[in-house]
């Protein structure tokens, strides 16, 4: 029996889906517009894709989401839990305290709900100060009530998860609210590491309601689906997963383009440009998964080091909106974004945009729509003007000067030169414009460990094996088969002001998904 696969990705102009079958070739690909209530609009598309299809519902076993929802709600400062925040690292720790920097409507977002605790442990391993579980049950006492998840962050926790393991036993004692532990979610340095756990725990409510909306939409059309989340490096995770780690969901939507874009173009190693209604994203695509960024990640203001991929985002999209002043033109950055179909020229409104000039001056064609009437001047230095923001943009990501092959995808894809300058090949794959619901249905499941081992040197092969088994580990977790999960790398990068004999090893393993 067919097993079909339905992957959906949730973009801010459009709701994309798409229908795979057992081969993982496209069956049916739709395109509908992002609703405020992003439910909605996946309900729609979900619809729309199975009547496309004439698929059964009762045969599409996996069901895949790729979804900004965490991404709005931090930078909307919307439908955030009230976090808990337990740090272990009293009393080295107190001249900078919890949350530093915040904006403050972020800050007011989550409650303040901050405590200093006797913890932690040094770089190499010793004891920092004994950990005082009277202190946290006292704290857990005065947040009773208050809080929706408890963030708990342990000094050089990454090196010794005991103290954390601990007291997130209290607080599952105390309060029964879900807990996000730092060692699990980032690496050494303290404060980025804390602001992407009290992130994470202010997400673990929001995705939850997402979640149950797929789910509950999924059941009501009679699919009996196993539900994925896509994460932010290109792979994905069992539901359960995903809801105790909602912030690996921010970033999947540009690695859903680029491993959609791998996908359908058969290419591993490329820039991908994904133009969509109001942004253009360029990442870089090595041995078949998006490259990962090296640089701590800002999200909403705050500071963050969890992994996340390496893109650039330009505004230049379709819906770009194009003015003229006297003798000058500006193409965006604004957009009209999802109300492209209402206003831009070509379909009866009454603003310019990128879409408008890239038919105007023969550049694309859309079947049904007549090419607006756009002065030739105007048309031609607009044109211009965007083929010099895709050229910049993709001479800063390559990786020398060498020109590039470059796999063009997205909705607004149909604005780009067929040539353009530093790209050695332009690839316009077929259902170029779905390739980000493509990326999110397909089947790889990954886990990763960042740990910190302090060994002899000369034989790490102990440390190595025991990160490599617990990527492994992580990688079932999230929803792989057992039998397929390899171990694709294994890192090893030096510690900062230690004695050389600890180093931090990095490890990731991918398998398929389970059946």
């Amino acid at each position: 029996m067919v097993g079909y696969r339905i992957g959906i990705d949730v973009g801010g102009t459009n709701t994309d889906a798409v229908i795979l079958d057992d081969r993982l070739a496209v069956v049916a690909s739709v395109k509908r517009p992002t609703t405020r209530d992003t439910g909605e609009g996946v309900a729609d598309a979900i619809d729309a894709v199975l009547a496309a299809s004439g698929v059964d519902p009762a045969l599409v076993a996996h069901a895949m989401l790729g979804t900004t929802h965490c991404t709005n709600a931090i930078v909307e400062r919307r439908g955030l839990g009230r976090v808990g925040i337990l740090r272990l690292g009293a009393p080295a720790t107190t001249a900078v305290p919890p949350l530093e920097g915040w904006p403050a409507d972020l800050r007011e977002a989550i409650g303040d709900h901050a405590y200093l605790l006797p913890g932690g442990f040094e770089v190499d391993g010793r004891l920092l100060a004994p950990l005082d579980e009277r202190a946290v049950r006292e704290a857990c006492a005065r947040m009773r009530g208050e809080v929706d998840a408890v963030a708990v962050v342990g000094v050089f926790s990454p090196i010794d998860e005991s103290q954390e393991e601990r007291v997130a036993e209290i607080v599952a004692e105390e309060l029964r609210v879900p807990v996000s532990r730092s060692a699990r979610i980032g690496s050494l340095g303290l404060l980025e590491r804390e602001n992407a756990t009290v992130l994470n725990a202010a997400l673990m409510q929001t995705l939850t309601r997402m979640a149950g909306g797929f789910v509950a939409a999924l059941r009501a059309r009679g699919i009996p689906a196993t539900p994925y989340f896509g994460q932010n490096d290109g792979t994905l995770m069992q539901l359960e997963y995903a809801l105790e780690f909602p912030v690996l969901t921010i970033g999947c939507g540009p690695t859903n383009s680029i491993r959609g874009a791998a996908h359908l173009s058969g290419a591993t190693d490329a820039l991908v440009v994904d133009i969509g209604g109001t942004t253009t994203d360029i990442g870089v695509l090595v041995d078949g998964f998006p490259r990962q960024s090296a640089h701590a990640v800002e999200i909403g203001g705050i500071r963050t080091n969890f992994r996340m991929p390496d893109v650039l985002s330009v505004g230049l999209g379709g819906g770009t909106i194009v003015r003229t002043d006297g003798n000058s033109v500006t193409v965006g950055p604004d957009s009209v974004g999802y109300r492209l179909p209402e206003e831009g020229l070509a379909f009866g409104g009454s603003t310019l945009t990128a879409t408008d000039i890239a038919l105007a001056v023969g550049g694309a064609e859309i079947e049904g729509l007549t090419a607006p009437d756009v002065e030739a001047g105007l048309g031609s230095v607009a044109w211009a003007a965007m083929r010099a923001i895709l050229e910049d943009s993709i001479d800063r990501m390559k990786p020398n000067a060498a020109p590039v092959p470059v796999i063009l995808v997205g909705g607004g894809g149909i604005i780009a030169p067929a040539e353009l300058e530093g790209v050695s090949t332009l690839i316009r794959p077929d259902h170029f414009g779905a390739a980000n619901a493509v990326g999110a249905a397909l089947g790889e499941v990954a886990g990763q460990i960042e740990k910190i081992y302090r060994a002899d040197p000369s034989d790490r092969r102990a440390s190595r094996a025991d990160a490599a088994a617990e990527a492994t580990e992580r990688a079932r977790l999230a929803g792989a088969d057992p039998a397929t999960i390899e171990v694709v790398a294994v890192e090893e990068l030096p510690v900062a002001y230690s004695d050389g004999t600890a180093v931090l090893i990095r490890a990731r393993a991918v398998g398929r998904l389970a059946a």
